[in-house]
């Protein structure tokens, strides 16, 4: 595989790869999800492929908006769907419906719709947005689809292109990265089943990145899986003098408390296929964690 872009920089996964960017807090935020089918091609900006004012009313709705299609070339006809997941935990639900034209779009965002219970899984493939997500998705995309094809869905651009493939498995909003073609039906089968591989986890789209990485080294160090598991408690921060920033989050279900500093990095290279610039990222390093017992 061809692992060069124009101007000489590797493609942004094979880098982050090659580096071992730290995924952890990386997964978009968002508490609310509104999935839109639509078959494409989409453009750069992919809610720019629906009429104006339909993306205009999609755009001020209160939750991420993607665009969603089947994995593979076939373009299926008839009505499309659309569904609205609440991602936040312990209200974790999505609703479903058709639409026919385009500005019947706009009455989804408060349509009740009809329960769907099933989980949903987001792979990015939005290659016109990132490169890597068009290699790195849609193969998984379509491994996914193989091995359990009812929920999956390739979707537009969701972000933190350097970790693709980005795969989001709703309604918990749990945001996964790294995943190969090999191992991702068994990601899904785990989900499907309450439980989460750890060292995939970017982190849960509902809650605050510094939260997310909480989370995923207090899976580390409890072994805790579940999706459920980890529940916050309360977060807060001190700014520190030299521009960081640290972070106590108190954990539940199994107890634990976690120390990070949040700092910005150079990278050194670019963090996007389509950026022309070095860029400088996040990161969250464990300064102290501790499991407790609650009486």
């Amino acid at each position: 595989m061809d692992e060069a872009v124009t101007g000489g920089w590797p493609r942004c996964s094979f880098a982050a790869d090659a580096a071992a960017d730290p995924p952890e807090g990386t997964a978009p935020q968002a508490e609310r999800w509104l999935l839109v089918e639509h078959p494409g091609p989409w453009p750069r900006q992919a809610l720019t492929a629906l009429p104006a004012d339909v993306t205009d009313a999609l755009s001020d709705w209160e939750g991420r908006v993607v665009l969603v299609r089947r994995p593979g070339r076939a373009r299926r006809t008839g009505p499309r769907h659309w569904f609205r997941v609440d991602a936040r935990p312990g209200h974790e639900s999505v609703c479903t419906g058709t639409y026919g034209l385009e500005p019947e779009l706009v009455a989804a965002v408060d349509r009740p719709g009809k329960p769907y219970d099933g989980p949903i899984v987001l792979v990015c493939a939005h290659g016109r947005h990132d490169t890597c997500c068009a290699v790195r998705g849609r193969p998984v995309a379509a491994a996914l689809a193989a091995a359990d094809p009812e929920p999956v869905w390739e979707c537009s651009h969701v972000g933190g292109c350097r970790f693709a493939p980005a795969v989001v498995f709703l309604p918990h909003g749990y945001t996964l990265g790294g995943l190969d073609p090999d191992d991702a039906p068994a990601a899904l089968a785990a989900y499907r089943a309450g439980h989460l591989a750890p060292g995939a986890v970017r982190g849960r789209t509902a809650l605050p990145p510094a939260v997310q990485a909480a989370q995923h080294h207090a899976r580390l160090a409890t072994g805790a899986t579940g999706v459920d598991d980890l529940r916050l408690v309360h977060v807060t921060s001190d700014d520190l003098p030299d521009g960081c920033t640290d972070w106590h989050v108190e954990l539940a279900e199994p107890d634990c408390s976690v120390l990070l500093r949040e700092r910005y990095v150079a990278a050194g290279r670019p963090l996007t296929c389509a950026a022309t610039a070095p860029g400088r990222m996040r990161v969250f390093d464990l300064q102290k964690l501790r499991t407790t017992s609650r009486a």
